[in-house]
C-alpha cells in the first residue's frame, strides 16, 4: 500500500535565489513540463518582489497538485551563493501535510550537502520504498499520512462559526456544483479556509474541485474554466470584478457571501434550506462534537441536489427470493377500480427527513 501511495508522486524541483537577487530554476527530477515549471516559478515567493515570505503553499493546476516549501539559508553552509531556495513537489493526490513533511526533509538535506544528488536519493527512496530515514535530517514514512486525515485537517466548525446560517449558501453551491470564488489578501488564510469547503459535501470525498491558490493569468483561468464547478482562492482583489468566474463570491476578510445575478434562481432558498442550516449551526455549536461528527450530520441533507436519486432497492435475502418463487407475479391492472391487489398506504422516506 505504501508503494502505491508513493507512486502518486510525480516530480521534485529546485528553485534558487542567489545573493544578487536573481531567481533561477536549477534542477528537477525526473521532469517537469515548461508550462508547469513557469507556473511553479510564479507561485514561488522568491519571484514575488516586495511580497510576504511564504514557507509553504499548495495548489492545483491541470489536474496536478503542487506543494512548494521555501527556506532561507541562514548559516554558513555549502550554499555560499544562495540566499533562499524552494523545493517544489508535484503529485496526483491532495495531502498538504504529507508533502510538507517530505519537503522539510529534502530542504535539510539540501542545506547540509549543497547538492541535489542527495536530495534525489531521498526522493527516490520514498518513491520506491515509501520511507526515507536519516538520523540527522529526520525520517519520513508515507503510510503515516492517511488521506482522510488531510480531508479533516481543516476546521468546519470555524467556517460555520464565521458564517452562521449563511453556511447553507456554500453547502448548496457545492451540492449543485457551482463555481465558488474566495478572496483573501493573505495566502495562508486562503489555503486554510478553502481546503475545508469540500468537506461540506463529505459523501463525495472529492477534493479535485479545490483550486486554493489561483492568479488572474490566462493559463490558470483557462484551466479553471475546464471545471464545471470549483472552489477557487484568489489573493488578487480584482477577482471581485470578474462575475464571469463565479456563481458565489466569498470576501473572507469581511465575512460576506454574495450570490451572482445569474445563479440566484438556482440558489433560491426555501424552508428546507433553513431547516438544514439550523441543524448545521446547532451541530457546530456543540462543544462535544468533533469536526468529523459535524460533517456526518450534513451528509443526511442530500435533497438539495437538482434531482432526487432513485429509491434504494430491497435487500436480496433468501426469504425474499422464496416468496417470489412461491407466489405468482402481480397481475396487470385492468382498470383503476378492479385491482385484486389492495393499495398500500404511502410512508415517508426517512432518507429525506432530518
Amino acid at each position: 500500500m505504501a508503494t502505491t501511495e508513493a507512486q502518486l508522486m510525480l516530480s521534485v524541483g529546485l528553485i534558487e535565489k542567489d545573493v544578487n537577487g536573481d531567481t533561477l530554476w536549477v534542477w528537477c527530477y525526473p521532469s517537469i513540463s515548461p508550462e508547469l515549471r513557469q507556473l511553479l516559478l510564479s507561485k514561488c515567493c522568491l519571484t514575488q518582489d516586495g511580497r510576504d515570505f511564504h514557507t509553504f503553499v499548495f495548489g492545483q493546476f491541470s489536474r496536478t497538485w503542487y506543494y512548494i516549501t521555501t527556506a532561507e539559508v541562514q548559516e554558513t553552509t555549502a550554499l555560499k551563493k544562495v540566499s533562499h531556495f524552494s523545493i517544489a513537489v508535484t503529485a496526483k493526490d491532495f495531502n498538504p501535510e504529507k508533502y510538507a513533511a517530505l519537503s522539510r526533509i529534502l530542504c535539510r538535506t539540501y542545506v547540509k550537502y549543497g547538492s541535489p544528488v542527495k536530495m534525489m536519493e531521498a526522493y527516490v527512496s520514498v518513491f520506491t520504498k515509501g520511507i526515507c530515514q536519516n538520523d540527522e535530517n529526520g525520517s519520513f514514512l508515507i503510510k503515516d499520512y492517511d488521506v482522510r486525515k488531510a480531508y479533516l485537517a481543516g476546521s468546519v466548525k470555524d467556517v460555520v462559526s464565521q458564517f452562521g446560517m449563511e453556511t447553507i449558501i456554500l453547502y448548496t453551491a457545492l451540492m449543485l456544483k457551482k463555481r465558488i470564488v474566495v478572496h483573501h489578501p493573505r495566502v495562508e488564510a486562503l489555503l486554510e479556509f478553502t481546503r475545508v469547503l469540500p468537506a461540506l459535501t463529505w459523501h463525495r470525498k472529492d477534493w479535485s474541485v479545490l483550486h486554493p491558490y489561483v492568479h488572474l493569468t490566462d493559463a490558470e483561468l483557462e484551466d479553471l474554466r475546464k471545471c464545471p464547478g470549483y472552489v477557487a482562492g484568489f489573493v488578487d482583489a480584482e477577482v471581485s470584478n470578474r462575475p464571469d468566474l463565479f456563481d458565489v463570491f466569498v470576501h473572507l476578510p469581511d465575512g460576506v457571501i454574495t450570490v451572482s445575478q445569474g445563479a440566484k434562481e438556482a440558489m433560491t432558498m426555501g424552508k428546507l434550506h433553513k431547516d438544514i442550516a439550523h441543524v448545521i449551526v446547532q451541530s457546530a455549536q456543540d462543544a462535544d462534537r468533533s469536526d468529523s461528527q459535524v460533517i456526518k450530520v450534513r451528509t443526511r441533507s442530500e435533497p438539495l441536489q437538482s434531482h432526487r436519486p432513485p429509491p434504494p432497492q430491497p435487500v436480496q435475502t433468501a426469504k425474499n427470493l422464496l416468496i417470489r418463487r412461491t407466489f405468482p407475479s402481480r397481475p396487470k391492472r385492468s382498470s383503476p377500480t378492479c385491482s385484486p391487489w389492495p393499495r398500500r398506504a404511502k410512508t415517508p422516506n426517512s432518507r429525506w427527513t432530518l
